[in-house]
């Protein structure tokens, strides 16, 4: 793929002295011939990339070292991130730019005939996160090593990620991630740190106590990646847990002759570690699921346990050395194991444990969809994780006669309250589980907040009315501007000064210079240098030649209903159609950008990429739009993709349906990049508006409220479409096989669909998005105008720096002092 920096400078890179390029170079070197085992004149480029990434890694190690002896002297309380997926991005470039040496490398790669940019470019994203989850689980462990807060990351190390994602003939098709092909050079694998994680069995009375005993077993093998912060200063570990079957092969099997059966055992216990996000759709992929989330979540509280141990008498006081954030809904049977650990193997008592519990952990709410606030059968966690339901059951007891004893016995009620959900097939809520073991719960965004209180969350709100806060998420400037977008950052180091690389809030200083014409025009020109590296991407990747004149209209996220990528595709047949009808009228040049995954259960998002693909293959072949409309899906979207994507948008489609977005982090990003955004009043996009002004946002749609409300009064979208003949002609389109000549009934149930139940308000909120749109044709035409605004966007977020969001957690939930420069 074209490198982004081919063209753009990097105001990142130091000034290195030539004692240090030739140290880097020397270290280079060493690493080729002791650990690649290649002389230069046979080494291809992996190789160099492995010799330099491992370099690097040596500088990071005594970073590394000096902050764990550092942490370990002076006794400071530690935070455990607790997360399903990291999606931390390429290591090398990050590693060197933290520590100052990216100048040293490239001049020393260039020394040897190496071309940098080439080989950077072949270091595989890890595939350990799908979207903004992940996403924000690394921006946020890169702000606590760059506030010096002693923390580690523990989540689980998949051979396979979730899939990569490839399309063939628009459909999606998912194949397994190989990211780990050759080797990971920035991770250790440390067998001597092994936890064993037990499943099924029974539960017995044994000298007074319940004893569990696991039918089965499998270990979990830690693997710690380090994560340095801003300038090197401090250094902290993500911990990823290997699942591994203590009995490797059955050998009795083998010898008998059945050599597949012998590895049978082995292959099912640890596919634990396989795959993120296994589909639900079976059984057995339920089960995995809720074997993952438990395997991490018990590995790493034995893991912390013992540390904590070794370093004091016991566990009374683990809330003054230790705070457990729960990244959503996934880590919640932590609770429960943190409980059996304390209680059944340390003798603690359990009103004491309980204490403890609830002093420790954190939970970090991220959605109000049901699908995505965990309910697991009783059944099933009897099943597999019998001791674990057995404490459930007391918590919920203990919960629910607490508040009968203080008079609040009305039956519904306490059945809202309950652990257990016993309208249907009993299932365990596991998010009311996160809510009554947390110190603190916390919402993402001031309006995703807000709702936690008036509906998941409401009647357990009303017990403990101050337990829930608002911490907005953030993204790190050092990846999302400096790395991302280097021409920028320049421009923000000439402009402000060097500050900016260090205080986000110094990017405030840009405001005045939105009134300054040669600054706009340089501002402009950056964005359309990344503009043409981007348009090589895409001709590189999927064979499309993009206008770097046009105005690029970007929604890169997750592929989901309530996203809307549908309502985006519609408005862009909308105007295809409006073209064809008129096309000497002037209309703005736009190129149409998607990329996201969807789940791969998920057959509506999946639909939804094969419509905008047969709409591309309409639009972009068609003679008489002449280069007006571009419209590009680009597959598999990941972090390092985006870091090409962002710095080349003109405008960020945040159109989610309002109420239904916990907070996003893509808006942000684009944002700070100077895209102008398009948005509901959902998630951030209402605090991104309140800073960057009225004036600089493109707002449409319902309201949170307006859309509670019209689902209470019926979904009915009939009169909607009769009393909108652009929307009628587009939902026509769908229905008769306009874009789908080849099967002309593949979009008839989703046009059905819209005429039918309009959940996620696409019919609604068609006509204002479209007049949207709109303005932003007329802002567009304007060039002044549009720069000013762009310049606008990028001096207003500096809010939104995930050093904020980490000193919020900080001080109110952590109750810990960050150590660290801004």
């Amino acid at each position: 793929m074209t490198p982004l920096s081919d063209t753009l400078a990097d105001p990142v890179l130091d000034s290195p002295e030539p004692r240090e390029v030739e140290a880097f170079r020397a270290a280079i070197l060493a690493k080729l011939r002791y650990m690649v085992a290649k002389e230069p004149p046979a080494a291809r480029d992996h190789d160099w990339l492995i010799a330099v990434s491992l370099a690097a890694r040596d500088r990071v190690i005594d970073r590394w070292s000096e902050t764990t002896r550092r942490i370990y002297r002076d006794g400071r309380k530690r935070v455990y991130y607790f997360s399903l997926e990291f999606l931390i991005g390429r290591m090398l470039f990050d590693a060197l730019s933290s520590l100052g040496l990216a100048g040293a490398a490239r001049a020393a790669l260039a020394e040897l005939g190496v071309d940098f940019e080439r080989i950077r470019q072949l270091e595989p994203d890890p595939a350990l996160g799908n979207g903004g989850l992940g996403r924000l689980a690394a921006c946020l462990m890169e702000s606590m090593a760059t506030l010096g807060i002693p923390a580690h990351g523990y989540g689980i190390r998949y051979d396979h990620g979730i899939f990569r994602q490839v399309l063939r003939d628009g459909w999606q098709h998912e194949l397994a991630e190989e990211w780990l092909s050759y080797g990971n050079p920035w991770e250790f694998e440390r067998p001597e740190v092994t936890c064993t994680v037990g499943f099924g069995g029974s539960v017995e009375e044994e000298g007074g106590r319940l004893v569990w005993h696991p039918a089965e077993a499998v270990d979990a093998v830690a693997y710690d990646t380090p994560i340095p912060g801003w300038r090197g200063r401090h250094v902290n570990t993500l911990r990823l847990w290997s699942a591994r079957a203590a009995d490797p092969l059955s050998l009795d099997d083998f010898n008998r002759g059945d050599h597949v059966g012998a590895l049978a055992e082995r292959v099912r216990l640890e596919a634990i570690s396989r795959v993120l996000y296994p589909s639900d759709q079976t059984a057995a992929g339920q089960d995995l699921r809720l074997r993952q989330e438990f395997f991490f979540a018990s590995a790493s509280l034995q893991d912390l346990l013992r540390r904590h141990r070794s370093q004091h008498p016991g566990f009374d006081n683990l809330p003054d050395h230790v705070a457990i954030q729960l990244n959503d809904t996934h880590p919640a049977i932590a609770v429960a194991e943190l409980m059996r650990l304390l209680v059944d193997v340390h003798g603690m008592a359990w009103d004491a444990a309980w204490s403890v519990a609830t002093r420790v952990f954190n939970y970090t709410n991220h959605t109000l969809l049901p699908e995505a606030l965990e309910t697991w059968p009783v059944g099933q966690l009897t099943r597999l994780l019998p001791r674990h339901m057995d404490i459930i059951v007391r918590i919920n007891a203990q919960h629910l006669d607490g508040l009968r004893a203080a008079g609040r016995d009305d039956g519904a009620f306490l059945s809202s309250v309950s652990l257990i959900d016993e309208s249907g097939e009993r299932r365990v809520r596991m998010g009311h589980l996160a809510f009554l073991g947390a110190h603190r719960v916390n919402g993402v965004s001031a309006l995703h907040t807000e709702l936690m209180r008036e509906t998941v969350f409401r009647d357990l709100n009303s017990l403990a009315p101050d337990k829930i806060v608002n911490k907005t998420n953030g993204i790190t400037f050092r990846r999302w501007l400096f790395e991302a977008n280097p021409a920028l950052t320049a421009l923000a180091v000439d402009a402000v000064g060097p500050r900016v690389l260090d205080d986000p809030e110094a990017l405030s200083g840009l405001a005045p210079f939105a009134d300054d014409a040669a600054f706009r025009e340089r501002f402009a020109a950056q964005r359309r240098d990344a503009k043409v590296a981007l348009a090589r991407v895409v001709a590189e990747r999927v064979g499309v030649n993009l206008d770097p004149d046009a105005l690029f209209d970007v929604q890169v996220k997750r592929i989901h209903e309530y996203k809307r990528q549908l309502l985006n595709i519609m408005q862009t047949i909308a105007l295809y159609q409006a073209i064809r009808a008129d096309p000497g009228r002037g209309w703005v040049p736009r190129v149409k950008l998607f990329a996201g995954k969807a789940a791969a259960g998920y057959t509506q998002a999946k639909l939804v990429i094969k419509l905008i693909h047969d709409v591309a293959r309409a639009v972009n072949a068609d003679p008489a739009v002449r280069g007006l409309l571009t419209v590009v899906f680009l597959p598999n979207y990941n972090v390092s993709l985006a870091q090409s994507i962002i710095p080349a948008a003109d405008l960020s489609e945040q159109i989610s349906t309002a109420g239904m977005e916990a907070s996003g982090t893509g808006n942000m990003k684009l944002a700070l990049n100077g895209a102008l955004t398009i948005g509901t009043l959902d998630g951030a996009n209402i605090e991104i508006r309140e800073r960057v002004g009225a004036d600089h946002f493109f707002l449409f749609g319902l309201t949170a409220d307006q859309v509670a409300r019209r689902r209470a009064t019926g979904l009915g979208s009939e009169a909607a479409i009769a009393a909108s003949p652009v929307l009628a002609s587009v939902v026509d389109a769908l229905a008769n096989g306009s874009f789908s000549p080849d099967d002309p009934t593949r979009f008839a149930a989703t046009a059905e669909a819209l005429r039918q139940r309009d959940y996620f308000m696409v019919n609604a909120d068609f006509d204002s998005y479209a007049q949207a749109q709109q303005r932003v044709d007329a802002r567009w035409r304007d060039p002044d105008a549009w720069w000013r605004s762009a310049i606008e966007n990028t001096a207003s977020v500096g809010y939104f720096s995930s050093d904020r969001t980490i000193r919020d957690y900080a001080g109110e939930v952590w109750k810990l002092a960050p150590n660290g420069r801004r």
